[in-house]
Parts: structure tokens; C-alpha cells; sequence
């Protein structure tokens, strides 16, 4: 995995590199958690690759692609906000679906 980059695999976050990892970082990935936990586990990841595929062929740019994902917006949108997940709607991620950027 490179540097600088982190992977969330079932509530666990895997990176090779910890030193950047700070709590926003932290709380991002929580929400992730949380994405996958509500769709239990396997259906996130499989909705995850589909989007970033259609996001792909949406953007033709691979970066614009993952930005763009429902999941990663709705955790970049609140990952500094720690108190989000207490609050957090099921689904949340379906609202972050319409008007990619």
C-alpha cells in the first residue's frame, strides 16, 4: 500500500505508514464503519466498486472517481466532526449520491 493511504477492511484500518493517521483520519474511517456495518460488510464493497466505476466513466479521471463516491464524500464531509457518528442517519451516504463535484 503506499504511503500516506489507508484501507478500511471489516472495521479495521490497515496502512503501511501510521504517522499521519490523525483522529479526523481516524473518525473518517469510523464512518466508513459504519457504511459497512448498516449494509453488512460485503454489499458496501461490492456498492463501493460499482460507484467508483460508474464514477470513472462519469469523470475519466481516477482521482475524481474516489472523491466522488457517496461513501468517501459523506466521510470527508464529517470527518472532522467527531460528534457526527452519534447522530448519523442510517443511510446517510444515499444523500451524497446526486451533484458530484
Amino acid at each position: 500500500m503506499p504511503k500516506r493511504y489507508c484501507m478500511n477492511l471489516f472495521g479495521t484500518i490497515w496502512a503501511r505508514d501510521t504517522s499521519w493517521i490523525d483522529c479526523d483520519v481516524i473518525n473518517h474511517e469510523r464512518i466508513h464503519t459504519a457504511q459497512q456495518r448498516e449494509l453488512l460488510f460485503i454489499p458496501f464493497y461490492i456498492l463501493y466498486v460499482i460507484e467508483w466505476l460508474f464514477r470513472l466513466i462519469q469523470f475519466r479521471n481516477w482521482d475524481k472517481a474516489y472523491i466522488n463516491i457517496s461513501f468517501e464524500r459523506e466521510a470527508y464531509a464529517h470527518g472532522h466532526d467527531h460528534s457526527y457518528l452519534k447522530n448519523r442517519k442510517l443511510y446517510s451516504f444515499l444523500k451524497y449520491l446526486k451533484h458530484p463535484h
